[in-house]
């Protein structure tokens, strides 16, 4: 088993228009969410290399610091095409599974991506939603192009309506603290009560309350 993470990365200036913050705010929490995703990830025993997929400059020290591979995006048009760039890149390097992540779920741990993983079979897709069900937080496919991604048109739905054009085995996963995202100020409100990982949540109300 050979597994990547690809992380699709949105420049700041387009990304969490709904939380209504300033754009310093909104870059600091984008950097902050990114990062702890990506330093869970470094901490789980089974992935073998984290993928960038981003236009974004500013997050260079932190894809150096986790040594993660960079994929451009220039153009930005969707997630699936984020994706399937970085698509590629698996293909020719013979990796066997690939998990996506967005950038705003970062109240997962190790664990969580360990069983998310074991769910996984030979031809087969792992769906996580978000808590509302009316998105994907995580995305195993085994092989990696076992199945086109339908980011775009929302909800989860989609992405077992793929999956079954192409005929693969499917899995919904409902692994909570995967399913907690912050898309929107509701959310933030949400996942900060909740209080999963305390010293990150402190980090969050120091930027967004400054």
């Amino acid at each position: 088993m050979k597994t990547s993470v690809i992380i699709p990365v949105k420049t700041f200036q387009k990304s969490k228009t709904r939380l209504h913050l300033s754009e310093e705010k909104t870059k600091k929490l984008c950097r902050l969410l990114l990062e702890e995703v990506i330093k869970t990830i470094d901490e789980t025993k089974l992935i073998d290399e984290t993928i960038i997929v981003t236009n974004e400059e500013q997050v260079s020290d932190i894809i150096k610091k986790y040594d993660c591979k960079k994929i451009q995006d220039e153009h930005e048009t969707s997630v699936n095409n984020a994706v399937k760039l970085a698509e590629g890149y698996l293909m020719d390097n013979e990796f066997t599974h690939s998990i996506v992540l967005p950038l705003d779920i970062p109240f997962f741990y190790p664990e969580d991506l360990e069983r998310l993983l074991k769910f996984s079979s030979n031809n087969s897709v792992v769906i996580v939603p978000s808590r509302h069900f009316d998105g994907t937080n995580a995305l195993v496919r085994t092989p990696i192009n076992s199945m086109t991604p339908r980011y775009d048109e929302g909800s989860h739905r989609f992405q077992i309506e793929s999956a079954k054009n192409d005929d693969v085995r499917i899995s919904i996963g409902l692994i909570y603290r995967l399913m907690l995202d912050i898309d929107n100020t509701e959310d933030l409100e949400f996942v900060l009560k909740q209080n999963i990982k305390p010293e990150f949540c402190d980090k969050i109300r120091a930027i967004i309350e400054k």
